[in-house]
């Protein structure tokens, strides 16, 4: 088994320059952009000896014609809007490179793992966790059109769904750019991971009394966007007590109504999330942020309510398949690589629900992604892809 890490590295090349924006790429879900990428996928897998196709939700399946065990490999070829190159390309092309050469691999591109419309529509449609009632509620979230509507305007209405096939797959590999620095910052090529964390999203209603910015005594108000200041500000102050040594916590929205410089705000709405690895941190997490919003009640003049919006499962990788890209990592790049967790969420998490999974990851040139200039040294991604590829022959050997 050879890895043509040339072939691989043009590859990777050729999907950038669809939807290219500076030096990354701008392809949202369902776009024209993104559309040609997955006709640009479905051709290499037919190059591949794969039989492709593509389902009502978008995914792009090229099925192994060998006989099994086969192993699942991918990820997602749909970007952020202005986004970096690699992130879920990268997964996508190392799964060809494996099956170009000669793995029993069945290669997947799995549709809005970006959260456009939902948030990993396609890998959890694959696993049977996307109703018909969910694809009629959901729109995007940037500008509200309809995902029914949007399927129909990429040609895949009507089309099946395509269904995880029971027995076909020994296990999931997803190949990944960290997306953080540790791996840059310990002088490391190569991360094993460890498990998938989990991503709890909250949103904290505050309601106070709309009123004059300057006839409302500053003892008469009820200012809703002072509380959220405050509040939030205790969040941070007490999660180092409670958190584990990879937890992370982000308001990622504050807004306030009617939100006009001379007026009181009446009204904020928090989006917060926090992500962990280890279920018992997130509930400790969890325990802690009702207690504050319940002291902030107490203290304060606006009531601030908690709403779950989303309680994702974190997932740990399979023990057998770390092994293997382990001795893999170590055989390739002795000494230059660790075991870490990933801190942000994959399709592999939802894989690994119904498979043994694993994921692979390289560094980020100063951690950076989710923005165009995102990138990694191309000997870094030739040295994942052959890693990749030798765990996966172990594994399979084991």
């Amino acid at each position: 088994m050879k890895v043509d890490t040339a072939r691989f590295l043009a590859d990777l090349n050729d999907l950038r320059r669809i939807g290219a924006y500076k030096t990354g790429v701008h392809r949202p879900t369902y776009s024209a952009e993104d559309m040609e990428s997955r006709r640009w996928l479905m051709a290499r897998m037919e190059e591949c000896g794969l039989d492709p196709a593509i389902d009502g939700i978008g995914n792009v399946i090229g099925r192994h014609r060998g006989p099994g065990p086969h192993l699942l490999a991918g990820s997602h070829i749909e970007s952020q809007n202005q986004a970096g190159w690699l992130d879920g390309a990268l997964g996508v092309v190392a799964a060809l490179a494996l099956a170009r050469a000669g793995l029993p691999v069945d290669v997947a591109a799995w549709a809005d793992e970006e959260g456009h419309y939902g948030g990993f529509l396609g890998s959890r449609s694959y696993i049977g966790e996307l109703s018909e009632e969910e694809i009629d509620r959901l729109a995007n979230r940037y500008h509200g059109k309809k995902l029914r509507e949007a399927l129909r305007e990429a040609g895949l209405e009507g089309k099946p769904r395509l269904a995880l096939e029971p027995g076909r797959h020994r296990a999931f590999l997803e190949m990944h750019i960290e997306q953080g620095t540790q791996l840059e910052s310990a002088g490391l090529r190569i991360g094993v991971v460890t498990g998938i964390v989990a991503i709890w999203q909250w949103r904290i209603v505050i309601e106070g009394s709309q009123d004059h910015a300057g006839g409302t005594t500053m003892a008469e108000r009820r200012d809703a966007g002072l509380t959220a200041v405050r509040l939030l500000a205790e969040i941070d102050r007490h999660f180092p007590t409670v958190c584990g040594p990879r937890s992370t916590w982000t308001c990622g929205r504050i807004a306030l109504e009617p939100g006009a410089p001379s007026i009181i705000p009446g009204r904020a709405e928090i989006l917060f999330q926090f992500r962990d690895v280890e279920e018992e941190v997130l509930r400790r997490m969890e325990t802690r942020l009702r207690a504050l919003i319940q002291e902030s009640n107490r203290r304060e003049k606006c009531p601030a309510r908690l709403e779950p919006m989303a309680l994702s499962r974190p997932a740990l990788c399979d023990p057998a398949l770390q092994s293997a890209l382990a001795g893999a990592a170590e055989a390739l790049a002795p000494g230059a690589w660790q075991h870490m967790p990933s801190g942000a969420g994959h399709d592999a998490q939802y894989l690994a629900r119904h498979m043994p999974a694993a994921m692979l990851f390289v560094p980020s040139i100063g951690g950076i992604s989710h923005h165009w200039s995102e990138d990694t040294k191309e000997e870094d991604l030739a040295l994942g892809v052959e890693v990749l590829a030798k765990g996966a022959a172990r594994y399979l050997a084991g």
